[in-house]
């Protein structure tokens, strides 16, 4: 059997697929639908350091060929979290990486803190990019304050991979990669969803309390695959930095372009709405597309799209 095994930054999974924060709870809300257990890793909803009861409904639409939603990171808080949701991460049968939001470098430091001395947090997803709260593109899309956030939470994550989500909504997001791994990240996922929105043409109202929301699914998995190649040729591979790919993956045909694109792990959220078990078929999908082509290893195809000009890439397959 092939090997998907994949390494990001220290932190070794049993095959690429993650879940995307926000879209499966805490812990065990899909047990019933989906192996668990065949995660490569269980990313949780976001936690900031105080309980969040998010925006106003209506915060999730349907669009076509994806989803809106304006949740507002909604979470029980740092607290709570560490009270009720860390005992059943305990028992989670994968690894587990927690996603960590905030509005201060104070707020930041203080909930990561809390996640460096916790057994059954692999690793800590820096949510620096949510366009449906206040100020949640401050600091994901300003490259200064971006890099020093990450400087400064880097300093109380000293033992576990600290992975950077990047926002899409700015202007070159090859200047906030380079800025986020300057500041320290171990590894960046990206892409976050796109602000925008949708109009009730009968009430002539916006379809969101919120106005506008995240956009998700497969409508944006062209341009998520577009930005995780630049990051990728731009930044990453010559810094050795992992990328976690997400945006509009519904199918193992879907993660195989994010891996040939670049990405060594490959994030499925959207989809999760559609079919729960979306990431146990990838995963088999993946190994069979592997053993046909002749590839023993998953890392191999990391980044291995042959672009116009290219070198021929040295490769031990036919």
């Amino acid at each position: 059997m092939p090997d998907l095994s994949i390494n990001l930054a220290g932190l070794k999974l049993a095959n690429p697929t993650m879940t995307c924060s926000g879209t499966c709870g805490y812990a065990f809300e899909y047990a019933d639908f989906m192996d668990l257990s065949q995660l490569g890793a269980f990313v949780t909803k976001s936690i900031t350091r105080e309980e969040r009861r998010g925006n106003e409904p209506t915060r999730i639409v349907e669009t076509r060929a994806g989803m809106l939603n304006a949740i507002g990171l909604a979470n029980v808080g740092l607290k709570r979290f560490l009270d009720e949701k860390v005992p059943q991460l305990r028992k989670m049968p994968c690894p587990v990486i927690v996603n960590v939001a905030g509005h201060s470098f104070d707020e930041y430091t203080e909930t990561v803190a809390a996640m460096n001395g916790l057994d059954c947090a692999a690793g800590v997803e820096l949510n620096v990019s949510c366009p449906n709260v206040k100020d949640g593109l401050t600091f994901g899309t300003h490259p200064g304050r971006l890099k020093e956030l990450v400087a400064e939470v880097k300093k109380v994550l000293p033992s576990k991979p600290l992975i950077v989500k990047l926002s899409p909504n700015v202007e070159d997001i090859t200047v906030t990669a380079k800025a986020a791994i300057e500041g320290g990240a171990d590894v960046l996922s990206l892409v976050n969803t796109f602000t925008a929105m949708a109009i009730d043409i009968h009430k002539k109202r916006p379809r969101l309390a919120n106005v506008t929301g995240g956009l998700s699914g497969p409508a944006i998995k062209p341009i998520a695959l577009h930005l995780v190649s630049r990051v990728y040729r731009t930044v990453a591979k010559h810094t050795g930095t992992p990328l976690i790919g997400m945006g509009g993956v519904q199918t193992w045909q879907d993660a195989a372009e994010f891996v040939l694109a670049g990405a060594t792990g490959v994030s499925i959220g959207t989809a999760l709405f559609v079919d729960p078990a979306t990431p146990n078929k990838v995963v088999t999908g993946l190994s069979d597309y592997l053993q046909k082509q002749g590839i023993e290893r998953l890392t191999d195809l990391v980044g291995a799209l042959q672009m116009p000009g290219d070198e021929p890439r040295k490769t031990p397959y036919p």
